[in-house]
This record gives structure tokens, C-alpha cells and sequence, in this order.
């Protein structure tokens, strides 16, 4: 069953690929949704697919980012199905 998960990250993920990361790991995994700097800092990633695909999506970013993110939020909500593919917003 579809999910959302919206996710806020802190720490030093901006000005450093973050969100192309983002990008390029959910290009290669069934998941919709965008990633976008905020103005306090964070990153705020929303997501749609399934429970396992947005697992693998989180654990890469984890993986490839780690040394940036200091924490993050997570909240999950049923999918809405509003978003055609990944992209950065500006």
C-alpha cells in the first residue's frame, strides 16, 4: 500500500548536493514526490511509494549523506498520488 513520508533534515544539507543526491537515488526507485531547501536551513524531502521502496530510499540518502544530517523528522500519511515524478523544487 502507497505511503507518503515528508521528512525534515537538519544539519549541514545545504550547498552540498543534498538534493541531487536526493534526486538521483529516487530516480532509480519507484517513488514520486520532490525535495526543496527551506529558508530555516533544512531540507524537506515528501515522498510517495511503497513502505520498501521508500525504506531503500532513506536508507541510501543515510548512507551517501550521513556526515550532513544531524537529525530529522519524519511523518507518514497515506499517499495522495499528486506527484507524476521526483524533482527539485525550487
Amino acid at each position: 500500500m502507497p505511503e507518503l513520508r515528508e521528512i525534515h533534515f537538519s544539519g549541514q544539507v545545504q550547498g552540498v548536493g543534498f538534493r541531487y543526491t536526493t534526486q538521483s537515488i529516487a530516480s532509480g526507485l519507484a517513488v514520486t514526490g520532490f525535495v526543496r531547501n527551506l529558508p530555516d536551513g533544512r531540507v524537506q524531502l515528501v515522498a510517495e511509494g511503497t513502505a520498501s521502496e521508500l525504506d531503500l530510499l532513506e536508507h541510501q540518502l543515510a548512507e551517501r549523506m550521513e556526515h550532513r544530517i544531524t537529525d530529522s523528522k519524519r511523518q507518514i500519511r497515506p499517499a495522495t498520488n499528486q506527484y507524476q515524478g521526483f524533482e527539485i523544487r525550487y
